[in-house]
């Protein structure tokens, strides 16, 4: 019974963490719609405000790895969710801009610090046969968040202040999570003797073979400094090699910006009217929480290394499809800064940050006249944009590429009303409408790259990096690699357009393909299968290859 109640509140802590991730990130899409008529907000401030996440992230993946191994996983997430729980107030509470900023950059803080604890908790928490499936949980939990905050923002789309609610909600969740993890026991390395009933955690969840086993191995706990992850000790270099591989390539793979996309392909297949956009929104979302579903399934029998090779392959094949695709039937792109700017349309800025926010004029390949656009926004708006950018995908956390159902609906309303500046062709008249069946392809292809995403790279890379480090410097090792993966979404989100520019889109999108493949070879000949392993058997695995 104890055994049961400590692996569903595992699960629970690890879902909860996850919603909360998501929901903090999709909020904002359908806040900064309110928050713009209510503060007057220009394009700058809500680029700011977009990217106080971030910057609040950054600084927990920074300081957060300390935190984590110095007290412990469980005080780590008690002390994330008390932060959160201010964050959310101030938000709630906010008269003035820069609260609204510092109210952001707290919960971002809060998030980061929780994304890893979470994972690393509960890895050390469960028996090796269930820990694919409670650290994947922690995924869903992600996409379950952001569809949860997408619902949220088309119901208090038309209420008087109603982004006070959308920021306020957030407590529920973290509140959950706080006394979810009240009744966990205290966190299980710290522990010395084996004969503790809950040493690691992982003697009440498994049988009287896996207690014996690590009764042979005597459990002392060794201890490294942040510099051994790049020695040879231990294999440690070895493992850092592994980690940041895995998050370099999650985003090399081109994730962050194949989702920016999203709303324009959905555009070109017909999804025109409210009902329909909202429906494809949430119809991409579904998609992903379907294939998160299969790799919490499969995580722990297929294992992590082949989930995440079949993931690559699919990724590497959907985004040369559509790199091919759009060389033949190219998509436009004509939207700007100004036009987002307006009193009732900011879409280009609020689009779920984990949509890339690409000014998608600057972006455009296609259509000449939307050179002038680039002007206008200029090279300062494009780097400025892209720290926006940056937070969402970083925890892989990727995601549901579509502005929030009021964005949609508030976008359909004044493309009819024609109030939309936008200096690309109209609608009807633009090249790719003539291409019915190539633009259900390259859809199709966006659909199988998000589910790719969400069965490999999504869930894997962070169970993976839970799981490959000593106890001893596991946080550090993983705020180590997250701030890696930070800092190649930044870079990503920088080159982007440029890259656009020099190359063109099609060849971005065929050059993503092809770091899919090289993906694939790095994860065949660099990590390891770990699943049904305990993590000191792990430990030994990696200590003893060279």
């Amino acid at each position: 019974g104890r055994a049961l109640l400590v692996l569903l509140l595992s699960g629970a802590v690890s879902l909860l963490g996850g919603l909360i991730f998501g929901y903090e990130l999709g909020i904002i899409s359908g806040a900064l719609l309110q928050l713009q008529a209510d503060f007057q907000l220009s394009c700058f401030k809500q680029e700011v405000l977009v990217s106080a996440v971030l910057i609040g992230a950054l600084l927990a993946s920074l300081a957060g790895g300390i935190l984590i191994d110095r007290h412990g996983r469980r005080r780590a997430i008690l002390v994330s969710n008390l932060v959160l729980l201010g964050g959310s107030l101030i938000l709630t509470l906010a008269r003035a801009f820069p609260v609204l900023v510092i109210g952001r950059m707290t919960v971002g803080f809060a998030i980061s610090v929780s994304s890893m604890a979470c994972c690393i908790y509960v890895s050390e928490m469960v028996a090796a046969h269930q820990r694919g499936l409670l650290v994947s949980l922690y995924e869903a939990g992600i996409t379950v968040g952001i569809l949860l905050s997408y619902a949220l923002n088309y119901i208090f789309a038309d209420m008087d202040e109603g982004w006070r609610y959308m920021f306020g909600l957030a407590i529920a969740p973290a509140a959950m999570q706080f006394l979810s993890i009240l009744f966990l026991p205290v966190n299980p390395v710290k522990l010395s003797s084996w004969d503790s009933d809950c040493q690691k955690g992982l003697i009440p969840l498994q049988d009287t073979e896996d207690r014996a086993a690590a009764k042979r191995e005597p459990c002392q706990e060794k201890h490294y400094s942040f510099l051994d992850l790049f020695r040879t000790r231990d294999n440690m270099r070895r493992r850092t090699l592994v980690g940041l591989g895995l998050v370099l390539f999650q985003q090399f793979t081109g994730q962050p910006n194949v989702l920016g996309y999203a709303s324009k392909i959905f555009h070109s297949v017909g999804f025109q009217s409210n009902s329909s956009a909202i429906l494809a929104s949430v119809g991409l979302g579904a998609v992903k929480v379907v294939a998160t579903l299969v790799a919490m399934a499969l995580a722990d029998k297929a294992g992590r290394r082949v989930l995440l090779m079949a993931g690559c392959v699919v990724m590497a094949i959907s985004v040369t499809t559509i790199g091919l695709t759009s060389r033949m039937a190219p998509l436009a792109m004509a939207r700007d800064c100004k036009a987002a700017a307006g009193p009732n349309a900011s879409h280009s800025l609020t689009q779920h940050p984990l949509t890339p926010v690409l000014p998608q004029a600057a972006v455009s390949p296609v259509p000449p006249a939307s050179g002038a656009v680039r002007s206008q926004a200029g090279p300062g708006f494009a780097s400025t944009r892209s720290l926006t950018e940056v937070f969402a995908s970083t925890q892989s956390k990727e995601v549901v590429p579509n502005p929030s159902p009021a964005q949609k609906r508030d976008l359909a309303g004044q493309s009819k009303k024609g109030t939309l500046e936008s200096t690309g062709p109209p609608l009807g008249a633009a090249p790719w409408a003539q291409h019915t069946v190539l633009n259900w392809i390259t859809l199709l292809s966006m659909m199988a790259f998000v589910s790719a995403f969400s069965i490999g790279f999504g869930p894997m890379t962070w169970l993976v990096l839970s799981e490959i480090y000593p106890a001893g410097i596991r946080g550090r090792a993983f705020a180590f690699c997250n701030s890696f993966n930070w800092a190649a979404n930044l870079l990503i989100s920088l080159s982007f357009l440029d890259l656009i520019d020099a190359i063109g889109f099609s060849w971005m999108f065929l050059l993503y393909g092809l770091m899919g493949v090289m993906a694939v070879t790095f994860i065949y000949i660099f990590v390891p299968e770990t699943k049904g392993q305990s993590l000191e058997e792990i430990d030994q695995q990696f200590s003893r290859k060279r």
